[in-house]
C-alpha cells in the first residue's frame, strides 16, 4: 500500500495531492488557494520561487514600448535579480516566466547548488521589497525546467499563449548571461580563498555582509556607479538595494521589511 502511493504521489491517480502543483513540476497550480487537493511545499529545495516579481508592460494594451524598450527593460530586472540572489549561493539557473495566468504570471525561479543556500535567500527576500512591491519568496518543487517549460511555445506553436500551464520563460539578453555568470565565478573563486565556509552538507557559504563587498555589474563596474550601495542622505542617485531605514532619495527598488 505504500509503495502504491508514493507511485501516485502527485499523479492524476493521485486524489490527495494536486498533480498540477507537482507535475510537470512547475511548483504552481491554477487554481490556487481554491484547489480542493493539497500544496505540499518541500520542507528543503535547491529552488526558489518569487511569486509575480515581473510586470511585462507589453501586456498593458496601452503600452507604446518599442521591442528593444521592451527588451532593455527586461534585461534591467534579470541583471538586478541575478546580482542579488547570486549574494546567497552559487546560483546555477534563472528563469522568468511571461505568462500571464494568474499562478505563473511574472513568477521568477532560482536554482542554487546547496539546499541551505536556497534557504538562506528565501529567509532573506521574505523580508524585502523590489520595486514598491514586497516579495514573496518560498522553496519550490521544481528541479528539471526542461520538463516545466513549453516545448510547443519554445517552437512556436503553443495555441494556448500566455494562458499555458507550462512556463513561457522571457529570455535575457545572451551577452548580459554570460557577463553575469563570469562575474560569479570571478567573486566566488575570489571569495572562496579569502572568505567562504564550508559546512557539512551545505557546500560553499556566502560571508557576512559586513566582510564581503557588494557585487557590481561587470559592465559597470569602472564606471563608479553601485546600485547596491546604501545612498548617503543627500543623495539624489538611484539606490535600488536600500539596506537602510528612512526614506528614501531617489529610486528605491530593493528595501528590506513590509
Amino acid at each position: 500500500m505504500a509503495s502504491h502511493l508514493a507511485n501516485i504521489f502527485g499523479t492524476e491517480q493521485d486524489r490527495v495531492n494536486c498533480s498540477f502543483y507537482y507535475k510537470p513540476q512547475i511548483g504552481a497550480c491554477r487554481h490556487g488557494d481554491r484547489c480542493s487537493r493539497k500544496h505540499i511545499k518541500p520542507p528543503f529545495s535547491q529552488t526558489i520561487l518569487l511569486n509575480n516579481v515581473y510586470h511585462n508592460p507589453a501586456h498593458d494594451p496601452n503600452c507604446k514600448l518599442s521591442s528593444q524598450e521592451l527588451q532593455d527593460n527586461f534585461d534591467q530586472l534579470y541583471e538586478d535579480l541575478y546580482i542579488e540572489l547570486s549574494k546567497f549561493g552559487h546560483l546555477l539557473e534563472l528563469h522568468v516566466c511571461d505568462n500571464i495566468g494568474d499562478h505563473l504570471i511574472g513568477n521568477v525561479y532560482a536554482r542554487y547548488e546547496w539546499e541551505a543556500e536556497a534557504q538562506a535567500a528565501v529567509d532573506a527576500l521574505n523580508d524585502r521589497w523590489y520595486a514598491g512591491r514586497p516579495l514573496y519568496a518560498e522553496l519550490s518543487p521544481v528541479t528539471d525546467f526542461r520538463e516545466a517549460c513549453c516545448r510547443q511555445n519554445e517552437n512556436g506553436e503553443c495555441n494556448r499563449g500566455g494562458y499555458c500551464n507550462f512556463m513561457h520563460l522571457r529570455i535575457a539578453n545572451k551577452d548580459l548571461v554570460k557577463s553575469l555568470d563570469a562575474s560569479q565565478r570571478l567573486e566566488r573563486r575570489m571569495q572562496g580563498k579569502e572568505n567562504s565556509t564550508a559546512v557539512a552538507g551545505a557546500g560553499w557559504q556566502p560571508p557576512s555582509a559586513t566582510k564581503r563587498e557588494r557585487s557590481r555589474s561587470p559592465g559597470r563596474a569602472g564606471t563608479g556607479e553601485d546600485r547596491y550601495r546604501p545612498a548617503p542622505p543627500s543623495s539624489t542617485g538611484e539606490d535600488r538595494w536600500r539596506p537602510g531605514g528612512g526614506a528614501p532619495t531617489g529610486e528605491d527598488r530593493w528595501r528590506p521589511g513590509r
